[in-house]
């Protein structure tokens, strides 16, 4: 069975929330990361790809 489009993103949001955390404990010393928007796409965008899936548009 496939995966639903939310169900997809809901895991890949899961899966940057813990490696963000172990990123802000182990990188940046317990400091938060005014920038995470962008790391957390960052990251999501190359889980994704590494899985095979792309965005498109129509």
């Amino acid at each position: 069975m496939s995966k639903t489009t939310t169900e997809i993103l809901t895991d890949a949001l899961e899966r940057a929330s813990a490696a963000h955390g172990v990123y802000e404990a182990e990188v940046l010393g317990g400091v938060y990361d005014a920038q995470w928007p962008q790391w957390y796409a960052d990251h999501m965008a190359r889980a994704l790809a590494e899985e095979g899936y792309r965005f498109t548009t129509d």
